[in-house]
């Protein structure tokens, strides 16, 4: 069921809220949290249909929160709010409620948002694109005790790393940090399983990937071992390699999708490591709301630590690069030292051309002159 409201109020939203309830015969209201979702015109669909898929899992109220900037002057300073009320199958398992907010509204977000939020229960807010770098200081991020961004979506999602590690707040979680869960899981199960210390690790992923770099942040600060960043092809992550004194730790994920573990003495295995959506991201993030203090400790030990990242070489390639650096200049300058030997000793100087001797007709007109003198 769908209610649509225009030039309204927060109060009329909650009255269209009990009667959409009433109407499809569910007055009672059996949601755990408020999610409000900050986004465009553009984006909303997209992240109103993950929030739809999440609240599966967890029932929730969903505030999504699109701020309409209008070109003409008039309207801009005009406050004005639109709201749609979804309730039943269009809503999920939950309510839907999409604000469209013009003018003057837009600096006062909080104050609309505020009359909505569910009595007694936790608030979520989620910023799938144009996420504030201070969340926690942003009017609709203080009324949440936890703040979803997605650093991915950044135009420079490396500097957008760091400045978050400067802003940081408790309560503060990126669902690039969310989609290596998988990868942590793994990894920390496999070094389980032997005994041996770490000395070196290679991360391997497409460039410009948050992802890849928290990765190598979490594994440098729990191992207390340098961490090299590799770049690929991609997609996202490919590969993690760990050198131990027990022999190779490597788990690489080439397709995406499935992943090959390799362990010194012991078979191969395939693990299945697949690209999650944004519905199973947000889903686990729903499902703490406290703060995340293995989150807070990656971004403290800083992106800058991890070095400006290289171009990743099979070992094949690594090992014919290896081997063609020196030697190659070595058989050169041999090459071309042993030729300038042949040339100095095989080949005949060349001698002074011999003087030829003066004819007789030449000597007799030197003696003339000579005694004419």
């Amino acid at each position: 069921m769908k209610i649509d409201l225009t030039e309204t109020t927060a109060s009329k939203v909650n009255k269209a809220l009990v009667q959409g309830r009433r109407t499809i015969g569910t007055p009672a209201i059996g949601m755990v949290l408020t999610l409000v979702i900050v986004t465009d015109e553009e984006n909303a669909y997209d992240a109103l249909k993950a929030a739809n898929e999440a609240s599966r899992e967890h029932p929730s109220r969903t505030l999504v929160v699109i701020k309409r900037v209008s070109r003409s002057p008039r309207d801009r300073a005009k406050a004005r709010l639109d709201a749609e009320v979804r309730v039943g199958a269009d809503a999920g398992t939950g309510e839907t409620v999409v604000l469209r907010l013009y003018g003057e509204a837009i600096n006062h977000a909080q104050s609309v948002v505020l009359p909505l939020l569910l009595p007694d229960a936790p608030v979520v807010v989620w910023w799938p694109v144009n996420a504030p770098v201070d969340a926690a200081r942003d009017p609709l991020g203080a009324l949440a005790q936890r703040r979803v961004t997605d650093m991915y979506t950044a135009e420079n999602p490396i500097r957008e790393l760091a400045e978050r590690a400067d802003a940081y707040s408790p309560g503060d979680t990126d669902l690039s940090w969310t989609r290596i869960t998988p990868w942590r899981s793994m990894l920390a199960a496999a070094l389980d399983q032997l005994p041996c210390k770490v000395a070196e690790v290679e991360v391997e992923g497409e460039e410009f990937n948050p992802s890849v770099e928290l990765l190598g942040m979490w594994l440098a600060d729990r191992l207390g071992v340098p961490v090299r960043r590799l770049l690929s092809a991609g997609p996202g992550l490919t590969a993690v390699r760990m050198e131990t004194d027990c022999g190779p730790v490597a788990l690489d994920r080439a397709d995406g999708s499935l992943a090959t573990l390799a362990m010194q003495g012991q078979p191969d295995r395939n693990v299945a490591l697949k690209r999650r959506e944004t519905a199973e991201l947000l889903a686990e993030e729903l499902r703490r709301l406290d703060p995340d203090d293995t989150y807070a400790a990656t971004l403290k030990y800083g992106v800058d630590r991890l070095g400006e990242p290289q171009r990743a070489q099979t070992p094949l390639a690594a090992k014919a690069a290896e081997s063609s650096d020196k030697p190659a200049d070595a058989d050169a300058a041999g090459a071309a030292e042993a030729s300038e030997g042949k040339s100095e000793s095989s080949e005949p100087k060349a001698k002074a051309p011999a003087k030829k001797p003066a004819s007789k007709k030449a000597a007799s007109k030197a003696d003339a002159k000579a005694a004419s003198e």
